[in-house]
């Protein structure tokens, strides 16, 4: 087996086997606490430039299928775990997770300590990384040292669509075997459209445009630099502003567009979307020690004292003391007290930072999708 090193720009380096593709990749090295769902996370679009740990030990052990894609391809500039399971057993497994990694150019590596890794990230926080199968340790520190910060990057350009589209996937939901009564595994029906919304496409995750068409959403996709007035001029029900890679201080030419639709629409933001209407509320974004990356963060509704097990994917947060008068902070991250949702008071907008679609995660907050269907009735 081929060799690869792991190399942190603080010059700490970790050596373990290749797998999938050969070569060497640079990117901002993070690290996520959840026990399944990888594919869901390499395949997220929020994940661009970003070489990713997974914290569970052993990765790949029911392999790779294309129901479960977020994207239309993975998003990770490199892949770091623990153990490779030798074997992929999943009656919905198309490949094993190396031929994946293999086919689409991404590197690998196992036999890692990921737990020593982790521990320093949280530490020393994130920081730039080299993943290498052909340089030596000290050329990987010196690739990383020079690689591009996430600080100012804009990925967003990178991963959003560049042709508009209606989302017409297959968006039922499935049901797993009953042995209880007897029920076979099936496909609930969707509930008929009741409003029509405009996407953003900031980097969205399928598992969000299918949980918006479950909650009776007909969903138009329009690319990240959609003029605020072609939005509009559809006349949609409802405007979506979705997750997405990179730093929200970097996407001024969004923060224009979306300041023109306040007030002329219910928006509702998850992720990305929730900083950007951050800046648009005169706010301002900070990067987090090491980020928000998994599927068990506490968040607490201020509004109800509800407490919620969340999945969250996100490296900066918005500063609660930079906003408008009038905007409420409605959720917190009972870790850190960072911002994990707002409201505005005057206008239809709210927004949360986690992801209450999951895509791998608890569903406690899926109800959002509801309360966006909710919204926009009030309006009316």
């Amino acid at each position: 087996m081929m060799k690869a090193i792991l190399a942190l720009e603080d010059g700490r380096r970790f050596e373990g086997r290749a797998f999938g593709a050969s070569g060497s990749r640079t990117g901002e090295i993070c690290f996520n606490t959840s026990m399944t769902g990888y594919q869901e996370v390499i395949t997220d679009p929020s994940y661009r430039g970003q070489i990713v740990t997974m914290t569970y030990p052993q990765i790949g052990n029911y392999g790779v299928n294309p129901d479960d894609a977020e994207s239309a391809s993975p998003h990770v500039r490199g892949f770091v775990i623990g153990e490779l399971s030798p074997v992929a057993s999943n009656y919905r497994s198309r490949q094993t997770l190396a031929d994946y990694f293999s086919e689409h150019g991404i590197v690998g590596i196992e036999h890692v300590d990921t737990r020593a890794l982790t521990k320093h990230l949280r530490s020393a926080g994130a920081m730039r990384a080299c993943l290498t199968t052909e340089l030596t340790g000290e050329e990987a520190v010196e690739a990383a040292q020079k690689s591009a910060p996430m600080e100012g990057s804009d990925f967003v350009k990178e991963v959003t669509t560049e042709n508009d589209y209606l989302w017409e996937r297959d968006s039922r939901r499935f049901t797993l075997p009953n042995t209880v009564t007897g029920q076979e595994d099936s496909w609930m029906e969707l509930p008929p459209v009741k409003h029509r919304i405009v996407a953003y496409d900031f980097g969205v995750k399928y598992n969000i445009l299918r949980r918006l068409r479950q909650a009776g959403f007909e969903v138009e996709v329009v690319h990240s630099r959609t003029p605020a007035e072609q939005v509009l001029a559809r006349n949609p029900d409802g405007i979506f502003l979705s997750n997405g890679p990179g730093d929200p201080a970097a996407l001024g030419y969004i923060h224009d567009e979306v300041r023109k639709l306040i007030g002329k629409k219910p928006i509702f933001g998850i992720c990305l979307g929730n900083q950007i209407l951050g800046h648009v509320f005169g706010g301002k974004t900070f990067k987090l020690k090491f980020g928000h990356r998994g599927g068990n963060q506490p968040v607490k509704d201020l509004r109800t004292g509800r407490i919620s097990i969340t999945s969250q994917n996100h490296g900066f947060a918005v500063d609660p003391e930079s906003f408008e008068h009038n905007v409420d902070v409605t959720h917190i991250n009972l870790n850190d007290d960072t911002v994990e949702g707002i409201r505005h008071r005057d206008h239809p907008i709210f927004s949360v930072q986690y992801h209450p679609e999951a895509a791998p995660g608890p569903h406690d907050a899926t109800y959002f999708f509801d309360e966006f269907a909710e919204l926009i009735d009030q309006v009316r």
